[in-house]
């Protein structure tokens, strides 16, 4: 049984999407919330909206005092699996924020499109966890990606269209553990993107030797957006890691890939061939 406020966070994908269109069914009152990165895809934030908040009710934009690009620079680093700053500082704070001045002495129930059968880590992960700031919701725990597609359905709703481009999942785009294929289609996709990244690589890379400098060290290599996926393991700069993604298993060779749009309709029910 709920008790307290609601406050869904909202992320232009299909989990979280589904997560509303749930509670809806339920019939269980909440404000949704949308933490705006400044790193979605365009595609995201018109889905957002022009579809969500026309489907599943008004969504309030929340976000911190810097974007992403403003933050790695302001760091001069990028966010690392040790140092994962990202999801704290515009994700985290600034949603904490938004409740101690919206709900300033009442435990908010802030629930989460989170499935178990997104990862190992995810399927340990309890229907519910009371936080310091808030107490987590995880509704959607038991359910199967097709149980989501299911309930687009059902509410005649189409989904953010970069599924049916071939994404597997949407937000930050693209996140720091990107796989091979994610970088492929964002490369693909968004070129002007990868040149934002090779762009922030090169500034970092010598904010970096500066402080080598300054401690009398020599830079031990480049400073690269994403965790080091190709061969010995070392920072790579996004180019060779583009080409990399663009390769078929181990590397070697530059492979063609099949057609993502059909992949990505035949996935959700919308092609019959």
């Amino acid at each position: 049984m709920c008790k307290g406020p609601i406050v869904a966070s909202i992320s232009g994908g299909k989990d979280s999407t589904a997560l509303c269109l749930h509670l809806q069914e339920q019939g269980i009152p909440y404000r949704a919330v949308h933490m705006d990165t400044g790193w979605e895809h365009p595609d995201t934030d018109a889905y957002i909206r022009d579809v969500l908040d026309k489907t599943i009710g008004p969504i309030e934009w929340i976000r911190g005092p810097l974007l992403m690009r403003e933050l790695i620079l302001k760091k001069m680093m990028f966010p690392s699996r040790r140092k994962r700053y990202c999801t704290s500082m515009l994700k985290i704070f600034p949603l904490k924020q938004w409740l101690s001045v919206n709900y300033p002495h009442e435990q908010v129930i802030n629930p989460v499109g989170v499935r178990a059968a997104e990862s190992r880590a995810r399927a340990k992960l309890e229907e519910w966890e009371d936080l310091d700031w808030a107490t987590t919701w995880r509704p959607l725990l038991a359910w199967s990606e097709q149980d989501v597609i299911d309930i687009h359905t059902r509410h005649g709703l189409a989904p953010n269209p970069l599924y049916l481009r071939g994404a597997k999942r949407v937000g930050c785009w693209p996140c720091i553990f990107s796989r091979k294929k994610e970088i492929e289609m964002v490369a693909r996709l968004t070129p002007e993107r990868i040149d934002e990244i090779r762009e922030l690589e090169k500034i970092v890379t010598e904010g970096a030797r500066k402080r080598c400098e300054a401690r009398g060290e020599e830079l031990d290599g480049v400073r690269s957006f994403f965790h080091p996926h190709v061969g010995d393991g070392r920072m790579k700069p996004i180019d060779e890691i583009v080409a990399w993604s663009r390769t078929s298993y181990g590397g070697k060779q530059t492979e063609i890939f099949t057609d993502d749009d059909r992949a990505g309709c035949m996935r959700w029910g919308l092609c019959e061939s």
